[in-house]
Parts: C-alpha cells; structure tokens; sequence
C-alpha cells in the first residue's frame, strides 16, 4: 500500500495524531496512555507556540497512520545558544521503517529549509516539558512527565543517521528512612549560610511560583539544552499543576525573604492516569481519583539553586526534606529524574542520599546542513 505524509490540519487529523500510540502500544503493559483532552490542548493550545515553530505531520500508509512526528522550530532555545537547531518531538512509529524514514526527511526538508544546521530530539517540546527518548530501564511504566517508547526506536534512530548528544539519568530511592546523619549535617550547613527551608504558601501560590520562576531561569541558565520559561508558561504550568501539589513535598529555599533555591515533586499519578486509558468520561475520572489514593511513589521533578550556593548541602537538604515530606503523606519511594549525566555534583548528592540509576534517557542530533 502507498505511503503518504500530510501534515495536521483541522480536528480529525489532530485526533488520528494524538490517538496513534494506542495502536504502536497496544499490548504493552508499562505504557501509560496521556489523556486525550489535555494531549490536544497542549499541541494546539500551549505558551511553548508563542515562541516557536511547529508542524505536526502523520504518515499514511492505505490512508490509514502509521506513524507520527512533529518539528519544532525553538526561537527561545537558537536564541540562548546561539545555534542553528530544529527538534523533533511526538515521534511514534508502528513497524515500518519507510515510514520513519519518510517523517524524518519531511522534518528535515523543512528544517533545512529554515536555515537549520542540527536536527535533535526528541523533545515535546523542550527540556521544560517532556524530552529525550527512553534507552535503559524498559521493566516498569515512566514516572509523571516522563516519556517512554519501544527499545525498537533506538537502532531505528542510529539508523537513520542519529548520535548521541546527551544522557539523562533517573534516580530512584525505595528506602523511606532518611539518614539521620546527613540530615543533621545538612541543617547544619543551611544555617551557616543564613538559609531557612519552608514548604510552598498555596495561600500565596502566585507569589512563591514568582519566585521559583526567578530561581529557576537563574539556577540552570549554563545548563546543556536549558531554555528560560516564560511568564507565560510559568503561569500555564502553574495553574496545570495547583491541582496535584502536595505542599509536604514543594520547598522555597531563602536568605531572608529572597529566593535562593527549590525543589519541587509531585505524586507519580502515572500509577492513577493510566487506568482511564486517555478519557476522563464516562469512568475515567472516578478510575483516577480511586488509584490516586494508592499512590505510593513520589517524582520530584526538579531542584534549583543559585550557583553562589551549591556544594554547600543545600542541595542534599531539600533532596531529604522531600523524603521526609513523601513519607508524611505514604510514599515510600521515589525518582528523581531528570538529572545530566555530566551533571556531577547533582549526582553525586543522590547518591550520598542512597539513590541509583534506573534508567537512562537520550537526546539524539545529526547535522543536516
């Protein structure tokens, strides 16, 4: 049967787009199906488009998908670094090598075409949202916000002319007893310095998400792939994320009343969300809310401080706040995730803490000058 490759245009084909991993998935018992709603808004609906470029194409095959891609023209990220790069992000494929093939030649035909040098991915859309493609650590289901994919996708990319360009690594920790001993050292080393760690005000929401927006553009601005949040996306994810935090696991770090680091984790509510496979209506909401009681694992999504106080244990001291925090409200393990690989002094906080590796995620480029 003939392969074709249209782009998205208009509510069907956006449903065929967003609706295709139930087929590449099917069968899978790790997978968590996205909800469908939220999947649609976030592709047409998301601040991320107030700055970048975006084209979401589809591959048919007898009319019918087989596979999907986006490209992403990041104006924010060239800008930072001062690079000529188009992403690739959303990418699923069924068992058919000419269709990936023929998603990444259209993406690369229009990044080219862009004045683009570098093709790198996947990233849906940026290292603010979900990036990088799963390459170790297959035996059990992502964490919130974290992606997952077939192992087939790796020797598919390398393939197709794709290196790698970075690792990220996930930490995990199943021990819900935090040292005592480091505790105290940490505590101790925060005081030296005049800091003071509180949990987040949800009575003054917008105020600390303030100021863990200024931390935040501040505490990764040298970091590889970093792109700053806008006000605007700051405020999206905000409002997406008031929902599900739990205050017991969000930290403000200050000397006196100025921010100087966060951390932030959520409950993995992939182990609720994947009972609705993708629809909160009829049943699915209920679904949620009844496995949401469950949960027993924490995600902390991200850590930040200002680079006059690091490698001081301030780091290490939100990381065991967090422990403390998961344990008050039942979760007995956690992932820390994402961390760079070469991001040694991070590193190396988790795993003084008794944290180790359990999977690896990749960031994948090839030049297309």
């Amino acid at each position: 049967m003939s392969l074709t490759i249209e782009r998205v245009e208009g509510g069907a084909a956006l449903h065929r787009f967003v609706t295709l991993p139930w087929q590449v998935y099917r069968g899978d018992p790790h997978w968590v199906p996205p909800l469908i709603g939220d999947t649609k808004k976030m592709l047409t609906k998301h601040p991320f488009l107030d700055h970048a470029d975006v084209a979401y194409y589809l591959a048919l095959r007898g009319g019918k998908p087989v596979g999907r891609i986006a490209y992403i023209l990041n104006h924010l990220h060239n800008e930072t670094h001062d690079e000529k790069t188009a992403f690739f992000g959303f990418f699923e494929v069924m068992p058919d090598d000419e269709a990936a093939k023929a998603l990444f030649d259209q993406v690369t035909t229009v990044a080219r075409d862009a004045g683009m040098e570098t093709l790198r991915g996947p990233a849906n859309f940026s290292s603010n949202e979900e990036w990088a493609l799963l390459v170790d650590g297959f035996d059990s289901p992502p964490a919130v916000m974290m992606t997952y994919n077939p192992p087939r996708y790796i020797p598919l990319l390398e393939h197709l002319g794709f290196a790698k360009a970075k690792d990220l690594l996930a930490y995990y920790l199943d021990n819900d007893v935090p040292p005592e001993r480091l505790m105290q050292l940490a505590e101790k080393m925060a005081a030296r310095k005049g800091i003071t760690v509180r949990t987040i005000d949800m009575k003054h929401f917008a105020e600390d998400v303030n100021k863990v927006r200024i931390v935040y553009n501040q505490a990764w601005e040298k970091n590889w792939g970093f792109v700053p949040m806008t006000e605007a996306e700051i405020a999206h994810m905000a409002k997406e994320l008031k929902p599900v935090v739990k205050p017991d696991i969000v930290f403000i770090a200050e000397k006196g009343d100025e921010p100087v680091g966060f951390a932030m984790a959520l409950p993995d509510l992939n182990a609720a969300v994947r009972h609705a496979n993708g629809r909160l209506f009829p049943f699915g909401l209920l679904k949620i809310l009844w496995y949401a009681r469950k949960i027993d694992k924490l995600r902390v999504i991200t850590l930040g401080l200002l680079p006059e106080y690091r490698r001081v244990g301030i780091d290490q001291l939100l990381y065991l706040r967090m422990f403390e925090g998961g344990r008050k409200l039942g979760m007995k393990k956690g992932e820390f995730s994402w961390i760079l690989e070469d991001n040694f002094p991070m590193c190396q906080a988790l795993e003084k803490i008794g944290c180790r590796v359990y999977k690896t995620y990749r960031i994948y480029e090839k030049p297309i000058a």
